[in-house]
């Protein structure tokens, strides 16, 4: 494990500027906001908001809604898939930079969109408000669960995401095995407990740090996935969701990634890993959204 996280930290000094020339937003002008609803509603994606006890503030999400829900008959309930954005992005990212409502089309899902910001899906050891983990999982599922009509139990709920994302959709899926049947990673910073703001990126380590708090907290221990795949024994191995993991071979986070699956495959523990040529970007990313919509489909079929 040493050696890997020795060879993700030096991958990650090397590529850091290539990075963040990927990952930062292109500046566009605004639209007008009432515009952009009405534009986004006739592709079934609708903006909310929920007021969050737990946040202290309005957590804003976009939800996708199969094209027959609004006429459908009122018992007809529908799966629901979770989707994560990466570090320095937003709720807004997956409607508004890949094809997802497209794709979304052919299938029949309740797709949300929930906003992390730079909080890597975990409850902050530093800021009492930031808790991103406990949101997800004790807000907002609830909260779509009450106010749509979703299958209510883990065999239609599955969770994924890109990057900073693809950590949290995988550490979802492995701490609350219970809640979800599929968890998938695009590009997942897999290994993001190892980081800290000496050891990698400034801004990388320095998001981690304010998250996790300083190497070997307790907080980066619960929260390595690593750790918990290594510590999960045979007879729990059958209640963990199915993973889906898939990386760019030029990506920065490649090796991080096949680390993983090499433990998944010592484990035993049932996934898919897909390499393909690509790197660090939205191309990739879309790409993998469509694909993973097609296995949810085939896994979580009523």
């Amino acid at each position: 494990m040493k050696k890997s996280v020795n060879l993700l930290i030096s991958l990650v000094l090397i590529a850091s500027a290539t990075f963040a020339q990927q990952v930062k937003p292109t500046p566009v002008p605004s639209p007008d906001p009432v515009a952009r609803e009405a534009a986004l509603a006739r592709d079934n994606v609708f903006v909310k908001q929920l007021e969050s006890k737990l946040m202290n503030r309005r957590m804003p999400y976009r939800i996708i809604l199969p094209g027959n829900y609004l006429n459908s008959n009122e018992t007809l309930r529908y799966p629901v898939i979770y989707l994560l954005h990466g570090l320095t992005g937003h709720y807004d990212n997956w409607t508004d930079k890949t094809k997802v409502a497209e794709y979304a089309k052919k299938h029949n899902f309740i797709i949300v969109t929930p906003e992390g910001d730079n909080g890597w899906y975990t409850d902050s050891i530093s800021t009492a408000n930031d808790r991103y983990e406990s949101y997800i999982i004790k807000e907002l599922i609830p909260e779509i669960d009450k106010n749509y009509r979703t299958v209510l139990d883990r065999d239609h709920r599955a969770i994924a995401g890109l990057s900073m994302g693809g950590y949290g959709g995988l550490k979802f899926g492995l701490k609350y095995p219970e809640m979800f049947s599929l968890a998938g990673s695009f590009s997942g910073a897999l290994g993001a407990t190892a980081f800290t703001e000496k050891n990698a990126w400034p801004a990388i380590g320095k998001s981690i740090e304010v998250i996790f708090g300083p190497e070997n907290s307790d907080t980066r221990k619960v929260s390595d996935i690593f750790a918990i795949v290594r510590d999960i024994s045979p007879e729990k191995v059958k209640a963990l969701p199915f993973v889906y993991q898939s990386c760019g071979t030029e990506d920065f986070l490649f090796q991080n990634n096949r680390d993983f699956d090499a433990l998944l495959i010592e484990k035993k523990i049932p996934h898919e890993f897909r390499e393909h040529p690509g790197i660090h970007n939205w191309e990739f990313w879309d790409d993998q959204v469509r694909e993973f919509l097609d296995l949810a489909e085939r896994r979580m079929k009523k």
